[in-house]
């Protein structure tokens, strides 16, 4: 009903154009995709006219166009709702009208589906990448320190010794376990979702493969309403980077700890200084490598969360998804990044780690093993080194004791336990100087030479398979980079047959 104001038509024009115009462009953002839709575009072309869908000099004058669009940059696009109509209506504009046969047999929901896969695919393989730079620095680390005794822990508690080298190689292995994440997400993002359409193909003649070949994709993406709805690999590539920057919180929060107490000291390339307090120096981008989980596991539960519930086969709200997955992978491929150089040029102080590899009665266990190895029953022999350890604190008084306590307990302490314990000597079941090895935290260490364990021969076999594991890594990563390459090598060859 109009009031006498016309107050109607005053809400119509509030609320009509712009705004919702501008709120449903995408065309901004798109700029991340731009090349990739150029590429899309060539690739369909060049089908086109191998197909005999649009004439030789018809996919000319467009290839030409699409030269001078790319030449032009993003920024010289006309206003649209997204990159893909900007370039379609950019290409009308320099040829006429015969730019919208580039258009012919696809929708823009296949389009932009190609485009994201296209771009996506880059990203993981630059993730890849990092990975294999933090997986060097780390094994670097190892190597250099096979035999640098440190302290290990559990709850934050000294637990037992280890060497800098086994700590080093258990964040490799775990990062190796995110390669090979990446990489299977990398195998399901290559597929060609090309020639889908809207959703329901398309009654031209086309050749899906050779779109598929000519944009280095593996293979197609069979079912045309999957081809055009799927996103799930956009959720498979945040998951891996979510896990990915968990495992980058633990190694950050690590080398905080430890540059805290004095055992790694920071280059000051990844440090910095208070602006007051001028004696201190902040693990300031290992913080922020910590904190980069949180960025990563908002990015995957915003894509599922927009992705939950959707209806076959495009929705919109496609348009709000894709974005998480490029903050998540720019920040936590930036992170692996930081994380591997701030590895790489650490330096770990020794004597610092050598001095607290036995705090908190670190061998104590090994002293226990070597008691159950001559026929104590395990439980037993955990309560007689107990009880040593309780001893040895008793018997001294003030900072003594406080010192006995991180420390543990000595050989008299253990042979005081011994007959207390088991009303027997402790040289009926082992030889006490046995026991003095066993409580020295660099013999301990030396002892431990199960697989996987801190004793130089097992680490010396954990970094021939970290070396091996991260070769034939950095071969599937070429060969995908190198299969790329080849694909737009052949497209750029079959433009210029036209152009």
């Amino acid at each position: 009903m109009t009031g006498e104001d016309g107050s109607d038509v005053v809400r119509r024009d509030r609320f009509s154009g712009g705004p919702a115009r501008s709120f449903l462009s995408s065309l901004a953002a798109d700029e991340r995709i731009f090349a990739a839709d150029l590429a899309v575009d060539r690739a369909h072309v060049v089908m086109l006219a191998e197909r005999g869908i649009v004439g030789d000099d018809e996919a000319a004058r467009i290839l030409t166009a699409l030269n001078i669009v790319e030449v032009n940059g993003h920024g010289s696009l006309p206003d649209g709702e997204d990159v893909h109509a900007a370039i379609e209506t950019a290409v009308i504009d320099e040829i006429g009208p015969v730019g919208g046969k580039m258009h012919t047999a696809r929708s823009r929901n296949d389009e932009v589906a190609a485009c994201i896969r296209h771009r996506l695919r880059e990203d993981l393989l630059d993730a890849v990448e990092a990975t294999l730079l933090l997986r060097e620095s780390l094994a670097g680390v190892a190597e250099e320190h096979v035999e640098t005794v440190m302290p290990g822990f559990t709850h934050l508690q000294p637990a037992q010794p280890t060497t800098v080298a086994h700590w080093a190689l258990s964040y490799e292995q775990a990062l190796r376990r995110d390669t090979a994440r990446l990489l299977d997400a990398y195998g399901r993002v290559n597929r060609s979702p090309l020639g889908a359409a809207a959703f329901a193909g398309t009654t031209f003649d086309v050749d899906r493969e050779r779109t598929a070949e000519l944009l280095g994709f593996d293979e197609v993406v069979d079912n045309a309403m999957d081809a055009a709805a799927a996103r799930d690999f956009l959720a498979e590539s945040a998951g891996a980077l979510a896990v990915l920057a968990t495992t980058l919180s633990g190694l950050a929060e690590d080398l905080v700890l430890f540059a805290n107490r004095g055992y790694v000291d920071l280059s000051d390339d990844y440090s910095s200084t208070s602006s007051i307090m001028p004696q201190k120096k902040n693990p300031d981008t290992l913080e922020l490598v910590r904190a980069c989980a949180g960025d990563a596991s908002a990015g995957l539960d915003g894509l599922l969360t927009t992705l939950k519930g959707l209806p076959r086969a495009y929705n919109r709200d496609l348009q709000r998804a894709t974005p998480h997955a490029w903050r998540a992978v720019d920040a936590v491929t930036e992170a692996t990044e930081v994380a591997a150089g701030a590895v790489a040029t650490a330096t770990w102080s020794e004597a610092e780690l050598a001095a607290a590899a036995g705090e908190g009665f670190s061998t104590a266990t090994g002293v226990a093993d070597l008691l159950a190895r001559h026929g104590l029953p395990f439980r037993t022999a955990h309560e007689v080194v107990a009880v040593a350890a309780q001893r040895a604190a008793e018997r001294t008084s003030g900072s003594a004791a406080s010192h006995a306590a991180e420390q543990g307990a000595d050989v008299a302490a253990v042979e005081a336990a011994a007959a207390e314990v088991l009303d027997e000597p402790l040289s009926t079941y082992v030889d006490p100087a046995a026991v003095e090895a066993a409580l020295d935290p660099a013999r301990s260490v030396e002892s431990r030479d199960s697989v996987g364990g801190p004793a130089p021969e097992a680490v010396a076999s954990q970094l021939d398979a970290a070396g091996s594991a991260l070769a034939a890594d950095e071969s599937a990563l070429a060969d995908r980079r190198a299969s790329l390459e080849a694909a737009a090598d052949e497209l750029a060859a079959e433009v210029s047959s036209y152009v």
